[in-house]
């Protein structure tokens, strides 16, 4: 249960921040040989993953409520802009993980993913002020940013830094940048989601004996629901201050020393 518990608030903070929860899982469960077994565990079992995911995801519901509503009312042209920006990242997300599962737990290209996203933080520090909203986007900005969405399947890419500089080179001022980033999660950790939840609700109903109750299940989400809370609120309020190149100063000493601990450099 601890070990879930730790598992569920690295997920709540790296989601949203930008620093990548996927490099820092990884590199996580090579340091620490507690964990390890965890963070194999959480590879290997999809369902674990995406209850995590889910948690996060309900923190995006909350934060984001009004404007989520405005989609179903006044903003609907955006919905379809949200599933083609999705299919990038669904493509290149299928491809890697069939084909190259292992790299994605490689914790030296984590670490070097890590450089390449503190280099994308400070770029988007030196961005000048965009003015542009996201209701205004056309459809192939929508793809654009959806590759880099894509970009950041690879661990150690940070998926919101990544599309909140495409969005930005886009021409989206912070705070909608930041905005399409998130909504552009919902869709995918959604439907990955009710799969997950099908799977149980099969599981369950052969009878079958679960990797994990229920109840560690649900408060894994729980956490990382009330984490990601958090995190949300405070990546919004430092992007509105144009700070989030700031991370950058936490990626690249940790890439750096991963590079280095990895390669026995140290």
């Amino acid at each position: 249960m601890y070990k879930i518990l730790i598992l569920a608030v690295v997920q709540g903070i790296a989601e949203f921040l930008p620093i990548s929860s996927s490099g820092h899982l990884i590199m996580i469960g090579a340091l620490l040989e507690e964990l390890r077994s965890s963070v194999s565990e959480l590879s290997e079992s999809p369902t674990l993953e995406i209850i995590l995911h889910a948690g996060t995801l309900g923190s995006i519901l909350v934060v984001f409520w009004k404007r989520i509503l405005a989609l179903l009312t006044s903003d609907r042209r955006v919905l379809p802009l949200l599933v083609i920006g999705t299919v990038p990242a669904a493509i290149v997300g299928l491809t890697l993980k069939s084909q190259f599962s292992a790299l994605l737990m490689n914790p030296s290209l984590a670490a070097g993913m890590l450089l390449v996203t503190g280099c994308m933080l400070l770029a988007l520090g030196r961005l000048s002020q965009r003015d542009g909203g996201y209701t205004e986007l056309n459809w192939r900005a929508a793809v654009m940013i959806g590759c880099f969405q894509a970009f950041a399947i690879l661990p150690g890419v940070s998926r919101s830094g990544s599309t909140i500089l495409g969005g930005r080179l886009l021409g989206l001022k912070n705070e909608d940048s930041v905005t399409f980033s998130f909504l552009l999660a919902i869709p995918a950790i959604l439907g990955a989601s009710l799969l997950a939840l099908n799977d149980l609700w099969q599981q369950l109903s052969a009878g079958e004996t679960l990797e994990f109750s229920i109840p560690e299940l649900a408060i894994g989400a729980w956490v990382s629901f009330l984490v990601g809370l958090v995190a949300l609120t405070w990546l919004i309020g430092w992007s509105k201050k144009d700070r989030l190149h700031w991370f950058a100063w936490w990626c690249f000493p940790v890439g750096a020393w991963g590079l280095c601990h990895f390669n026995g450099l140290l």
